[in-house]
């Protein structure tokens, strides 16, 4: 994820509280504003929180409240990889392709859940698990299911929610979308069939701290034969990163939350600065899979052995150094990698493994401009289906290509 300027405050407009209950985020208050609206309605998805609402008004016991959270934030994951992929009407005339109204859509279920007051009364507790479930249902984090069979390979693909939002509300995430396009296919590969399972993860901290990462991989990493986490990079270049290291850089997060430290994990005192990439980048750079350049990415910023500060060394890290950036920097796409890369080795897993950078989606150069431009335009969706279609191209790459060895 590329960091830019500091996030800018919510405006006021979008700051109303709900009703009643716990008030709303940061997140869930920019509901409010026009872009997410017209999102929303363009897609169909504007009736998702409304009808989520109406429901929730019936229940009448906290397990019914659980099965009711599960239910619906399944069915709106699966709901938006159907449009995704086609699959039933498009609601709107918004991009099939797009991961915004996904997006956009939990927030209002979960907008509505926080300020929920049930007659049988609610913990905070037990308000915070329920909003649990239903992030990761309406994530396909709990649905990541290959089934019993032979013969193929089985793929884990993450993707990320949209993100610097208060700079441009507009804004998608290619990765999200390509999670979106990928769920549940089949692709053909050098080593016969694939099936690829994905799920998206929040761009926030706090999340990342209490294990959302490990809670939705420990359980699938141990059956895939290749997984990759994939998130929004550089300008017109696609990276597959070597190096990923243990280091929060600080810049704001989705609920414009800033962390500075080093990556939160269980077991610290076992905590290496840096895990590396198992994906087989020499065959994923020469392969001819899209219109973007593919790089080997090896550059990190590390702190030397008796160094006074950090430092970029192109070559990966030395041999005791201290983290300070990865190769896809201090933010929580070099995270999703960390954590993803650490949970693979203390699992003792040898499958290829590590993060695909894709290149920034960029709104055409007439509507460039947050301020007066459309949410959307023909160079922001041929843009987006170019990356999602050579990032679908790389990860089949990865899967027919041997793994190369650890450096």
């Amino acid at each position: 994820m590329t960091v830019g300027a500091v996030l800018a405050p919510v405006p006021a407009q979008a700051q109303a509280p709900a009703a009643t209950g716990a008030p709303p985020t940061v997140e869930e208050r920019r509901l409010d504003l026009a872009v997410p609206q017209e999102i929303l309605r363009r897609s169909g998805f504007d009736g998702v929180a409304p009808e989520f609402a109406r429901e929730l008004r019936g229940v009448r016991s906290y397990r019914q409240a659980e099965r009711l959270v599960a239910r619906e934030g399944g069915a709106l994951w699966r709901r938006a990889v159907d449009r995704a992929q086609g699959h039933g009407p498009a609601g709107g005339d918004l991009s099939r392709d797009d991961d915004r109204p996904l997006y956009w859509a939990r927030l209002g279920m979960t907008r509505e859940l926080r300020g929920w007051e049930p007659g049988f009364g609610l913990s905070a507790g037990r308000r915070a698990a329920l909003l649990e479930r239903l992030e990761r249902s309406s994530r396909g984090q709990d649905s990541l299911a290959y089934g019993s069979g032979s013969g193929y390979k089985r793929i884990l693909v993450t993707g990320f929610d949209p993100f610097t939002l208060d700079r441009d509300i507009r804004i998608s995430n290619p990765s999200g979308a390509t999670a979106l396009a990928l769920d549940g296919t089949w692709i053909s590969t050098a080593a016969g069939p694939a099936r690829i399972e994905t799920a998206v993860f929040p761009v926030r901290w706090d999340d990342f701290a209490a294990g959302t990462v490990e809670r939705a991989l420990r359980p699938v990493l141990p059956k895939v034969d290749l997984f990759t986490t994939v998130s929004q990079g550089r300008v017109g270049r696609i990276d597959i990163e070597r190096f990923n290291g243990a280091w929060r850089g600080g810049f704001a997060d989705n609920e414009g939350v800033s962390r500075t430290e080093t990556v939160p994990v269980s077991d610290p005192s076992s905590q290496p600065q840096w895990t590396s990439t198992t994906l087989p980048y020499g065959a994923i750079v020469a392969a001819r899979t899209g219109p973007f350049p593919v790089y080997d990415h090896t550059s990190v910023t590390e702190i030397p052995v008796g160094g006074a500060g950090p430092v970029v060394r192109e070559a990966g890290p030395s041999a005791g150094s201290v983290a300070r950036a990865g190769g896809g920097g201090d933010y929580l796409s070099n995270e999703i990698a960390y954590r993803a890369t650490l949970l693979r080795d203390r699992l003792g897993l040898s499958i290829p493994g590590g993060h695909v950078h894709t290149p920034v989606l960029q709104f055409g150069p007439d509507n460039a401009d947050p301020s007066t431009g459309s949410i959307t335009d023909p160079e922001f969706v041929r843009n987006r289906g170019e990356i999602v279609g050579q990032v679908r191209a790389i990860v089949a790459t990865a899967a027919g290509s041997p793994t190369p060895p650890l450096p």
